[in-house]
């Protein structure tokens, strides 16, 4: 069962718990680096501890879903939050003031490069978060 709000300081380092509270203070507005970026908040539950996690994370909408990208700041491993949604897809995601329960399941890679493309024209700096070592995981949020 999702929790009505995880506290941010559910394993989010202190810069996104800061942008944790300022979002859901501001019903989902932001300042600071990513006052002009579409941010939601993804809370998923860890594999192993079903503890709920929340991350802020920059968006795409893609017809009646929203794409997320598990990039990590162009590290060499997904990131946690990318590992823990693949073991359990049942997540909440927050966008403005809406909040509503998701299915969150990898994008086909058929559809991967073009959608990477697209974020790439509306955000130049994600073409550095992509490296030799691995592919970016993309990720369609659907509301459940």
């Amino acid at each position: 069962m999702s929790p009505v709000h995880p506290e941010p300081s559910d394993g989010a380092g202190e810069f996104n718990r800061g942008v944790i509270t300022d979002f859901r203070a501001r019903r989902g507005v932001v300042g600071g680096e990513l006052a002009d970026s579409p941010l939601l908040l993804l809370t998923v539950f860890g594999a192993r501890s079903g503890e709920p996690r929340t991350t802020p994370l920059v968006y795409l909408p893609d017809g009646g879903r929203l794409v997320v990208f598990a990039s990590n700041g162009g590290s060499p491993t997904d990131p946690v939050w990318y590992r823990n949604l693949v073991a359990r897809p049942e997540v909440t995601v927050e966008v403005g003031a809406d909040r509503y329960p998701a299915l969150a399941f990898p994008v086909d890679p058929a559809e991967h490069d073009a959608l990477w493309a697209r974020q790439i024209a509306a955000q130049p700096q994600f073409a550095g978060f992509r490296t030799d070592a691995r592919t970016v995981p993309l990720v369609a949020l659907t509301r459940a």
